[in-house]
C-alpha cells in the first residue's frame, strides 16, 4: 500500500467531510470496492456527510474506530473492506447504520494456488544506502544490536536454579533493576512498625527514589538475561522438540554473545536435540556454550557452582565484543501488532510496513507472523510469493493451523478480543486485513514454520500465534534483532534479548499510557504526516535503538517477556 501526503495516506482511499466550514476526513473510504466507511471521529446520528458525490445520512451514532454502510445490505450480504470479504451482515443493514458484533459475524474469502505473478517498486532508498548503525558482529556475520548472554532451562523443573542464578549475577554484577516498588514497600513496613497505621492509608508514592546501583562490573555486555518456561516434559514430544529449536534460535541469536543451560537429565527436552538445532542454525556453532545436567552433578551446590564458575569464565569472553559500524542490511525487524484498534490498519500498521519496505529494499529482512491475523487476506500473500513453493507452503501451513484450531473446538474467526471489537475491529477478518499491511508491499520471499530461523533477505511468513508474547518470543528466536510492535489500546510487551519498539496507533493513547510507548502515529490520522513520512521516521529510530543510542520503554522497565508456543492451543 503506498501513501499519499494528506490524512490518512492510504491508496485508493476517499475522505469524507461534513459540509462546507466544518471539519475535514471525518470519515475514510480504503478501497473503491468498499461498502462501508471508518469513522475518523465519533459522528452523531442525524449527521450528513459528504464522500466524493455521494452523501449520507447516519442512521446511529458511530464511534471513531467504527464502520457504517454505505448501502442498504440484506441478511448475508459480504462486508467488503480493504477491497477484501472481512464479514457477512446476519441481519439487513439500512444505509448510514453501525456494523456491530450484533449484525456482521466473520467471513472470509476462500483462497488458492498463485494465481498471477507480482510486480514490486520500491521506494527510493537512495538516503540510506549509506547509513550505518552500531553492532556486534558475530563470527558467523549475523550482527547484533545489543550485547547479552543469556541464561535457560531446558525443562520446567530447572526454574528454581535458574531463579538463584539471577539474584547472584544480577546484583553483583551491576545488572539488578532499581528496587523502586521494593522502597515503597520498605517504607510502609516502618510505618506500621511504628503503629503509624493510619498514614499507611494515605501514603503517597512517588517512584522516584530508587536508591544506589552497582556499578557494572563488564562494560561491553548490555546484561545476563535469565528466561523461564513451563516446557520441556510432560506435554507432546512435539512441543519439547520446537522448545529446543526456539532455544537453539536464542543462543544463535546475533544478539546473545553466549549462553548457559540447565538440564535435569530424564526430560523430553534432550541436550542432544538442542545441540543438533544448533547445528542446523549453524554448523560451525563457535559461541561459548555452558551445559550443566543436575542429575550428573550431584547435588544443587555443585551444580550450581560449576554453572557460576564457567558462566563467569563466558561473561569475560562476551565483554570484549564491541559495536562496529555495519550496514542497515543486516537488521531483522520483527512485524507485529498487539491490543490493536480501529486505527491499526490505517496508521502505525502501514507505516511499519513503508519501514519494511525500505529494509526489503536494501537487503534487510523482515519477519510479518501471526497466522490467524492473515485470515482474509491469503490469497494477496500467496500471489506477492517469489516463487510457487513459498506460495504452496504458506497455503499448507495456514490449512494446517487452521485445521488444529477447528480441531480442538476453536477457530480464526474467534481470535479478536474483546478489547479489539470494542474499537472497531469486529471480526477476525477485519483484523487481519489491517494486520497484514504490517508486512509493507515487498515479495514474500520466505515462509519460516516455527521454530525455524530466518536467512532469506525481504519479507518472510512466520507461522506463529496472535499472542502477543508468544508470537514476539518466536520472532525473536527467529532472528529479529529489533521488533516494531504497534498497539492501539496499549500493552506492556517486551523481550529478553531484542528491544520492542512500541508505536501507538493513536495520540490520545500516547498521552494516556506514555511510560510504554516509544513512536507515536497518530499524526497520521490527523493529517500532519503521510506514512512514507512516518515510516522514515520509525527507520530513523530504529537506527538509534539498534545502535544502543536508544532504548525502548520496554528494556527500560524490564520488560522481558518469553512464552514458548504450544503448538495447537493458541490463537
Amino acid at each position: 500500500m503506498q501513501g499519499k501526503s494528506g490524512a490518512v495516506a492510504v491508496s485508493g482511499c476517499e475522505k469524507g467531510t461534513t459540509g462546507p466550514g466544518k471539519m475535514q476526513n471525518k470519515v475514510l473510504k480504503l478501497d473503491s470496492k468498499d461498502n462501508v466507511l471508518i469513522a475518523l471521529a465519533d459522528l452523531r446520528r442525524g449527521e450528513r456527510l459528504s464522500v466524493g458525490s455521494q452523501s449520507y445520512l447516519l442512521e446511529s451514532d458511530v464511534p471513531a474506530k467504527h464502520k457504517f454502510a454505505i448501502e442498504d445490505l440484506a441478511n448475508g450480504a459480504g462486508i467488503i473492506m480493504y477491497g477484501v470479504l472481512v464479514g457477512k451482515a446476519v441481519e439487513p443493514i439500512r444505509r448510514g447504520e453501525l456494523l456491530t458484533t450484533r449484525n456482521i459475524h466473520h467471513q472470509a474469502a476462500a483462497f488458492q494456488e498463485k494465481t498471477e505473478e507480482y510486480h514490486w517498486t520500491p521506494p527510493d532508498v537512495s538516503p540510506w544506502r549509506q547509513r550505518e548503525f552500531l553492532g556486534y558482529r558475530r563470527s558467523d556475520g549475523q550482527v547484533g544490536t545489543r550485547n547479552y548472554w543469556i541464561v535457560v532451562p531446558l525443562v520446567f523443573c530447572e526454574n528454581r536454579n535458574i531463579g538463584v542464578l539471577k539474584q547472584a549475577f544480577e546484583e553483583e554484577l551491576g545488572f539488578a533493576a532499581p528496587q523502586v516498588y521494593r522502597r515503597q514497600v520498605a517504607e510502609l513496613a516502618r510505618l506500621y512498625a511504628r503503629g503509624r497505621t493510619e498514614e499507611i492509608k494515605t501514603h503517597a508514592w512517588t517512584g522516584d527514589a530508587a536508591g544506589p546501583q552497582r556499578s557494572r562490573v563488564f562494560e561491553n555486555l548490555d546484561g545476563v538475561r535469565f528466561l523461564l518456561h513451563e516446557g520441556g516434559c510432560g506435554g507432546t514430544r512435539e512441543d519439547s522438540n520446537n522448545l529446543c529449536g526456539l532455544i537453539a534460535g536464542y543462543i544463535h541469536h546475533p544478539n546473545v554473545a553466549g549462553a548457559t543451560v540447565l538440564s535435569l537429565g530424564c526430560q523430553h527436552a534432550q541436550i542432544g536435540i538442542l545441540r543438533e538445532e544448533l547445528r542446523k542454525r549453524n554448523p560451525k556453532f563457535d559461541k561459548p556454550l555452558v551445559i550443566v545436567e543436575q542429575q550428573q552433578s550431584g547435588t544443587e551446590v555443585a551444580m550450581l557452582t560449576e554453572a557460576i564458575r564457567n558462566t563467569f569464565l563466558g561473561l569475560m569472553e562476551a565483554n570484549r565484543c564491541q559495536r562496529t559500524r555495519e550496514p542497515l542490511s543486516s537488521l531483522c525487524l520483527g512485524l507485529k501488532c498487539g491490543g490493536s484498534d480501529g486505527f491499526s490498519g490505517l496508521s502505525a500498521n502501514p507505516a511499519i510496513g513503508h519501514t519494511a519496505d525500505i529494509l526489503a529494499a536494501l537487503g534487510g529482512r523482515t519477519i510479518l507472523s501471526e497466522f490467524p491475523e492473515l485470515c482474509g487476506v491469503e490469497q494477496e500473500l500467496i500471489n506477492r510469493s517469489a516463487r510457487k513453493e513459498v506460495a504452496d507452503r504458506f497455503t499448507q501451513l495456514m490449512k494446517s493451523y487452521g485445521a488444529r484450531a477447528k480441531a480442538i473446538g476453536s477457530g480464526f474467526e474467534m481470535n479478536p478480543s474483546p478489547g479489539n471489537m470494542r474499537d472497531g475491529l469486529l471480526t477476525d477478518a477485519m483484523k487481519s486485513a489491517g494486520a497484514a499491511k504490517k508486512g509493507g508491499n515487498s515479495p514474500v520471499n520466505a515462509v519460516l514454520d516455527y521454530p525455524e530461523y530466518s536467512t532469506e533477505q525481504g519479507l518472510n511468513l512466520q507461522c506463529t500465534p496472535g499472542n502477543d508474547v508468544e508470537c514476539v518470543t518466536a520472532q525473536v528466536g527467529a532472528g529479529a534483532n529489533v521488533v516494531l510492535f504497534t498497539t492501539g489500546l496499549g500493552t506492556p510487551t517486551g523481550n529478553p534479548i531484542a528491544p520492542v519498539v512500541k508505536l501507538a496507533t493513536n495520540s490520545g493513547l500516547t498521552e494516556r499510557m506514555r511510560d510504554i510507548i516509544d513512536v507515536d502515529t497518530g499524526e497520521i490520522i490527523s493529517g500532519e504526516k503521510s506514512i512514507q513520512q512516518m515510516g522514515e521516521e520509525i527507520l530513523e529510530f530504529v537506527i538509534q535503538t539498534a545502535s544502543g543510542e536508544a532504548r525502548t520503554k520496554a528494556e527500560g522497565k524490564g520488560q522481558e517477556d518469553f512464552i514458548p508456543w504450544k503448538r495447537g492451543i493458541s490463537l
